[in-house]
């Protein structure tokens, strides 16, 4: 009677690993589009502004701003950066046409958050700045991350809409996406920039192996089985 089922279990293990193998490719695929997107030369503004409307994905493309920070707006949001608790500095930056862009400028440690603490750290004037795109989020990435706290300026995740009001910026236009300033040193060495993290793990090779190796285990316990019933009868 087991012998019945031995086909479906050798189908499903087959569809799990072939699954796997068509995420390994697409998987390596988006590796290759994001490696290629970090090293090409900076795009400007309007490039990543058009392929927002367009639909296209902007994550992690190479690309330049210039304009002036307003940094008595900057936004707090709570990170852990090379072992070390903090936040990430996101101030916005005004460009030359009036709108807002919020720039990533980098890491702080936790009793540098207060800008008083790092006057050093804010440039005034024109200042041109290089990094990679970020795409706003829809929505809360999980029910897990707390509500942002607005009165403290500590968020949890990057609600754009959010960062928008409670700096005061509602009346302006705000560009529909971040910018991770690179790793150019700061005046004073704060904001540390450069921390954008791509961490996608890429397990699916090991998972498709796993899934064929039971299919193949699968398939010689049961010619075994065979084999010795034939031989016992």
């Amino acid at each position: 009677m087991g012998l019945v089922f031995v086909p479906v279990a050798l189908a499903i293990l087959l569809t799990l690993g072939t699954w796997q193998v068509n995420r390994l490719y697409w998987k390596e695929t988006l590796l290759a589009q994001i490696e290629a997107r970090r090293n090409a030369p900076p795009a400007d503004i309007a490039a990543i502004e058009a392929a927002v409307s367009a639909g296209d994905d902007i994550d992690y493309r190479h690309a330049q701003v210039s304009g002036t920070f307003l940094h008595d707006k900057e936004r707090h949001f709570l990170a852990t950066f090379e072992g070390q608790s903090g936040f990430y500095v996101y101030t916005p930056l005004q460009l030359t046409d009036g709108r807002f862009l919020f720039v990533n400028r980098g890491f702080v440690p936790y009793d540098r958050k207060l800008p008083e603490s790092r006057p050093e750290s804010q440039p005034p004037g024109d200042q041109t700045i290089t990094g990679l795109a970020r795409a706003r989020l829809a929505a809360k990435p999980s029910s897990l991350v707390p509500d942002n706290d607005e009165v403290a300026n500590i968020f949890y995740w990057k609600d754009l809409d959010r960062m928008t009001a409670s700096a005061g910026l509602e009346g302006g236009e705000v560009l529909p996406f971040f910018l991770d300033a690179d790793a150019t040193p700061n005046a004073g060495g704060l904001p540390k920039g450069g921390v954008t993290q791509i961490d996608l793990p890429n397990n699916h090779l090991q998972y498709a192996i796993t899934w064929y190796g039971l299919a193949f285990a699968l398939v010689a316990v049961t010619i075994a089985g065979l084999l010795r019933r034939r031989s016992d009868a």
